[in-house]
């Protein structure tokens, strides 16, 4: 039953034209596609989970988010650099936690594309993008 309704959100959103914010600018080699975005029990706060896929060789801007992100690899090998952090690089079934407000960097250094599945519990309303220079 849950699972129908977020289906049937899914494509009231995908129907209507609705864009979230973080969906508005692609970059080259990098394709998000969101997939569900509700509000949570906790006053203020909102999940986003959106699927990216990144060609071989394309890197993310440097950015950051109003919150926390899990950051799962579904396929290939992908590079995070975390502000402050040493690179670590993940493959198909690993995942990495990344912090609220810390800028950070993705990049797929695999041969073939690469996926994520990224779950964001953000400030509702706010940009989920946030690019740092």
């Amino acid at each position: 039953m849950k699972m129908s309704h977020i289906m049937a959100g899914t494509l009231l959103i995908v129907g209507s034209g609705l864009v979230l914010p973080a969906a508005k600018a692609q970059q080259p080699g990098i394709q998000r596609t969101d997939l569900v975005q509700h509000d949570l029990s906790i006053l203020g706060r909102e999940t986003v989970q959106a699927r990216v896929d990144i060609e071989p060789g394309a890197i993310s801007i440097k950015h950051s988010h109003p919150g926390e992100e899990v950051a799962y690899v579904l396929e290939g090998s992908l590079e995070y650099q975390l502000e402050g952090k040493a690179p670590v690089t993940l493959h198909a079934g690993e995942a990495l936690f990344i912090p609220a407000g810390v800028a950070h960097v993705a990049k797929n250094v695999g041969s073939g594309k690469a996926s994520e599945l990224a779950t964001y519990i953000v400030e509702k309303g706010t940009p989920l993008v946030v690019p740092v220079k």
